[in-house]
């Protein structure tokens, strides 16, 4: 609390506290299911498949005393390829510019599957909360035993080998179990980051939920339907631009362009007939409408892109940028 002079008299002033939360850790591991939880709204892709958050998302959670600016960022990852070693850089960048860190992992992974990355962690000064998440497959897997109570002790084993491992390799965190699909620990996760936030005046306006643009939005819906489509290589063969956005107070209309690497990837986008690019355009028009509250008429078109995956000039026109 703060205190105001005004007419003669003491005010207390209510203290404001804001700052940059940045989600990290492997792909798969629940990292944009838990961000969509935290915001409320469903801002960064969330689909089965690894690799689906290619760019650093933020989303905005306002209350009255405070503001958490969260970024979801790529999996951490080898880089393979530039769009890879853009996507890495993301995820490295989100290291630099947080006032606290949340470190996903899960119940399956290797704690020690990116050391290169899990060392500059362990360096921070700042606060890491280390959050174990999809503890709710442990749960089901004591669920499938005969006898619950001996499950239900070897899950509990489990998860504490789990924390004792985690512990080890960043002594300085935090460690809270969670499931960020069912909801669980994830209220007392937003407490607790609200405890260690600066007192700060607000970064951004209090009615905004995110720093990205509608079109943004548009381009990363019609990729989740490709990845949730589409087998195999194609889904990250795969951009999309938006090259026209008009709204209208009761409509949107929207042109799209897929680009891909191959003429075989473009046949194999659209499909016999084009009976599959009916289906993802139908399928996003859905997702659309239901992000943006309004009637939404789409167009898509394919068109190819040769290895635009590999060519920096190409992955800067398309926003793989950390800087």
């Amino acid at each position: 609390m703060g205190q105001v002079i005004t007419d003669g008299r003491m005010m207390e002033t209510k203290m404001h506290k804001a700052g940059f939360v940045n989600i990290v850790g492997n792909p798969n591991v629940g990292k944009s299911t838990l961000m969509n939880q935290l915001v409320g709204e469903r801002i960064s892709i969330a689909t089965f498949k690894a690799q689906t958050t290619r760019h650093r998302i933020m989303g905005i959670v306002n209350t009255d005393d405070t503001q958490i600016v969260f970024s979801d960022t790529p999996g951490v990852l080898k880089p393979n390829y530039k769009l890879q070693e853009s996507m890495l850089a993301f995820s490295e960048s989100a290291l630099q510019d947080a006032d606290v860190l949340l470190y996903v992992t899960d119940v399956v992974e290797n704690p020690e599957k990116n050391m290169d990355f899990l060392e500059k962690v362990q360096k921070m000064t700042i606060p890491v909360l280390l959050l174990i998440n999809k503890i709710d497959e442990l749960a089901s897997e004591s669920s499938n035993s005969s006898r619950s109570s001996v499950s239900s002790n070897s899950s509990q084993a489990r998860l504490n080998d789990i924390v004792e491992k985690w512990h080890t390799l960043l002594p300085n965190a935090e460690i809270l179990p969670i499931s960020a699909k069912n909801k669980f620990g994830t209220d007392m996760l937003l407490k607790r980051i609200k405890e260690l936030l600066p007192e700060s005046p607000a970064y951004f306006d209090k009615d905004q939920l995110t720093d990205k643009p509608a079109r943004f939005f548009v381009s990363e819906i019609i990729r989740e339907k490709i990845l949730l489509y589409y087998d195999k290589e194609i889904p990250y063969a795969v951009e999309v631009r938006v090259e026209r956005f008009k709204e209208t107070p009761k409509n949107i209309h929207i042109n799209a362009v897929i680009y891909v690497e191959r003429d075989s990837q473009k046949g194999i986008i659209i499909g016999h007939q084009g009976v599959a690019l009916k289906k993802v355009s139908t399928e996003a028009r859905k997702a659309l409408e239901k992000f943006f509250g309004k009637s939404i008429y789409l167009e898509t078109f394919v068109k190819v892109d040769k290895d635009w995956r590999s060519s920096q000039r190409e992955l800067d026109s398309f926003g793989y940028n950390p800087e």
